[in-house]
């Protein structure tokens, strides 16, 4: 979007030049890792030489305090001949009560920190990860319409978006605004008996998340000890794709109960399923089982199975890992549609041969 606050930020920082350069130092990266909130507050950073001049500083400031929709700006000089450290974000307002980025208020953790001891957040429940290999298995849609299931069957539960360079959940909930906070808390958003907490709630939809393992480790930190999940039985936790960062930041906050991994029946699928699973593994979380998805398509005039992405990838992904295949869910044209516009498949037509798959293969998961 043209008028965006991170667009109407560029725009006035082009003109600003470096009178040792006269280079634009927009255009040079001079001035970096942008970060805003929805209430208008700015965090920059600017790397200055020893012979730029300091009063460059005054300029970013007053460029960007003019801009509208800005409330405040936080200038960051660091010495551009030091190596760049993590972005940090815009800074969080002293009351609790406005603080609408809390996640975000805090300086990168040390390079090279001691590995944390999990906590324990008895009242979460069971924390259940949910993760693929690749991008584009549907781990995302498959979380979503899990979580509604078992809150459908009586439960009690949370949908954590730990996809911090990509949170999608909001749009797939059909909820996005600001979450309140309340007694220094974060209050989940609700919807569809589930509650929900996402990144995306806290940044604007154009603002890129380029951030590095501490900011990531914080951020996932935060939204399982500052967030007011209340009592759950289970906390989803819907992972990025790989075996990054977040995976790594989810085990060393707490104690994961286990691992879902989401694939499609492709090998290209498996084989990057495949190493998720082994990290999680690795890392002493019991992987539950495999669900695929997209397994085939329904032909609508015969009813007949049509194995668009081939066939049995899950099966030997499963049997590969000596874990439970725990379904196969088709490839269902309104899944995709009720996940662009907030209409999870198991709300939406809970009668389909997609919603009973997989309200199936989350009553399976709850099972102790």
């Amino acid at each position: 979007m043209t008028d965006s606050l991170q667009a109407r930020l560029a725009d006035a920082l082009k003109p600003i030049a470096n009178p040792r350069t006269g280079a634009s130092i927009y255009q040079t990266q001079q001035v970096r890792d942008i970060a805003t909130t929805r209430d208008g507050k700015v965090r920059v950073t600017l790397l200055l030489a020893a012979q730029d001049d300091p009063t460059l500083a005054r300029q970013v400031r007053q460029a960007l305090e003019r801009v509208e929709g800005v409330v405040d700006v936080r200038v960051d000089v660091k010495d551009a001949s030091e190596p760049a450290t993590p972005p940090a974000a815009a800074p969080a307002p002293a009351k609790a009560a406005t603080r609408t980025l809390p996640v975000m208020n805090a300086e990168p953790a040390p390079r090279t920190p001691a590995a944390p001891t999990p906590v324990t957040y008895p009242k979460l429940g069971r924390i259940l990860a949910v993760s693929s290999g690749k991008g584009g298995v549907g781990k995302s849609t498959v979380t979503t319409n899990l979580a509604i299931a078992l809150a459908k069957a009586g439960h009690r539960v949370g949908l954590m978006d730990a996809d911090i360079y990509g949170p999608n959940i909001p749009r797939m909930m059909g909820v996005d605004e600001a979450p309140p906070v309340k007694d220094d808390k974060i209050q989940p958003l609700q919807a569809h008996g589930v509650k929900v907490m996402s990144l995306g709630f806290l940044i604007e939809r154009d603002q890129p998340a380029i951030w590095r393992g501490p900011i990531v480790m914080k951020i996932i930190t935060q939204f399982l000890r500052d967030v007011d999940w209340g009592t759950l039985d289970f906390l989803f936790v819907d992972m990025p794709p790989g075996t990054g960062d977040a995976q790594l930041s989810l085990v060393q906050a707490t104690s994961v109960a286990g691992a879902v991994i989401v694939t499609t029946p492709q090998e290209v699928a498996v084989g990057d399923a495949l190493r998720g699973a082994k990290m999680f593994e690795r890392v002493g979380v019991p992987v539950l089982g495999i669900v695929e998805n997209m397994s085939y398509f329904e032909s609508p005039e015969t009813g007949k199975p049509m194995a668009i992405f081939g066939t049995g990838g899950g099966k030997r992904l499963a049997d590969e890992l000596k874990v439970p295949l725990l379904g196969e869910v088709p490839l269902y044209p309104p899944v995709l549609e009720g996940a662009d516009r907030g209409a999870p498949i198991v709300v939406s037509d809970p009668a389909s041969s997609a919603a009973k798959k997989l309200t199936a293969i989350a009553l399976r998961i709850a099972q102790p």
